[in-house]
């Protein structure tokens, strides 16, 4: 039997092999039947368009589904804009609306719009219904596909009424239970419907639903998601009347992406909106050269700084000796401290609220760090280049981490309240900060222990 990575060479071959005849087309559809879903994924994802488009059109349509619905919206809207054949309108039709209102987020809106009117009344009105919602609000990722219960059912209705539409809902896992006017009275989980007796009570059965409003912010809701440990959470509008549910793919989709975004802005950089080997080579350098460019002109503060104290480096040059080492642990400091407070911000542990008390915590986390690395400081230094270069050099330690991780602790809570990402203040900002505040208490401590 082939392998999956020799099967993988030949798909590849077959791919780039011109021109294409019909013998050719379906060698590959065959090749690519023994491939598994991540595999095509790869596929799709990193080969020119071309190629990808190619692929694309000759996999069957559950197959070509499976792997478009891998795909970021982005990389979506290429194969769609590429390909506009029937196969691609009946792929749309058979995502869930809240797929498909993320795809046509990317979509040119003539395009969107023809693909929006091409859906039966039922997926328009859904689509249309998520697409109302902000990007970053629950909605716009929640399934309005729902199956809901009425109080007064028995059990043995209810299981029944599940039976009959459990293909229409996203899940069935946990069902809500509303009112006539849809408003959310609580939800049932499936397995607790199963146990029941026939006779019982859907209202009595039912306990208090864990919900979100459709207009919260999506990772806050995604975070208390996994925080209350569900499987599918309820989605009401302002009056709690039941519009959709969040099911834990979605969930989870959503922290890949904020994690995503999260770490590639705490490395100075944008992240990438579809796989890395198939994205342009200006868009990889437009993700990064903004953020270059901040911390070009921010790093100038840290020239300016030097040349300030230019008079005192001439009178002791061994100073110099020891900047690297200062700028580095005051940024290592300041970096260690933000990403551990903007973690504990995106999981909820701290908000803005508690400031002072992070501020007070990373006060003493500085002072007990600074303490250890300020002896080890002196004693080395006073032994290799005199006692008073080991006394600045222990007590600039102490400041500077104290000093970095008050910052680092403050910045990510001040980003919040302003409504910014804290990720974006965090590392290369206090790296920058950190450096020429560093060096400023560095010179000054120099300035008075050494009588310069």
């Amino acid at each position: 039997m082939t392998t999956p990575s020799v099967t993988l060479d030949s798909v590849l071959a077959l791919l780039r092999a011109q021109p294409h005849d019909e013998e050719q087309l379906e060698q590959i559809a065959q090749e690519a039947r023994l491939l598994p879903i991540g595999e095509l994924v790869y596929l799709v994802g990193t080969r020119p368009a071309t190629e990808a488009a190619l692929l694309f059109r000759v996999l069957d349509k559950e197959l070509a589904l499976a792997v478009f619905e891998e795909l970021p919206p982005l990389h979506q809207a290429e194969l769609i804009s590429g390909l506009r054949t029937p196969q691609v309108a009946e792929i749309i039709g058979d995502l869930d609306p809240d797929d498909r209102a993320l795809l046509f987020d990317e979509l040119p809106a003539s395009i969107a719009e023809r693909l929006l009117h091409g859906l039966d009344a039922d997926e328009r009105a859904m689509t249309t219904a998520v697409l109302g919602y902000s990007r970053d609000a629950i909605g716009r990722h929640m399934s309005p596909e729902v199956l809901p219960l009425r109080p007064t059912m028995t059990a043995g209705e209810a299981l029944e009424h599940v039976r009959t539409h459990a293909a229409e809902p996203e899940t069935i896992y946990m069902l809500p239970v509303v009112d006539a006017t849809r408003r959310l009275l609580g939800v049932i989980g499936l397995r607790r419907l199963l146990l029941s007796e026939g006779d019982e009570v859907i209202g009595d059965l039912a306990h208090e639903a864990v919900h979100a409003r459709a207009t919260d912010d999506r990772e806050e809701v995604a975070r208390r998601f996994f925080g209350a440990k569900l499987l599918a959470m309820p989605i009401v509008d302002s009056e709690q009347r039941l519009v959709g549910i969040l099911t834990v793919d979605d969930a989870v989709d959503i922290l890949e992406q904020e994690n995503a975004e999260d770490s590639a802005r705490t490395s100075g950089s944008e992240p990438l909106p579809r796989a890395y080997l198939s994205t342009p080579i200006l868009r990889i350098v437009r993700s990064r050269v903004v953020w270059l460019l901040v911390l070009a002109v921010s790093a100038i503060l840290t020239v300016q700084v030097l040349e300030i104290f230019e008079d005192r480096l001439d009178q002791v040059v061994i100073l110099a000796l020891f900047i690297p080492l200062l700028t580095g642990t005051g940024g290592n400091t300041g970096n260690q401290a933000a990403t551990t407070v903007t973690r504990a911000l995106a999981v909820g542990e701290v908000r803005v609220r508690d400031l002072p008390r992070v501020v007070w915590r990373e006060l003493r986390v500085g002072v007990t760090l600074g303490s250890v690395l300020g002896v080890l400081g002196l004693l080395v230094s006073g032994l290799v280049y005199g006692w008073p270069i080991g006394l600045v050099m222990g007590t600039t330690l102490l400041a500077v981490c104290t000093m970095a991780a008050i910052v680092g602790g403050l910045m990510p809570i001040v980003a919040k309240k302003v409504g910014a990402d804290p990720a974006v203040f965090s590392n290369p900002f206090i790296s920058t900060f950190c450096d020429a505040t560093g060096l400023i208490i560095y010179f000054t401590i120099a300035t008075a222990v050494l009588g310069l």
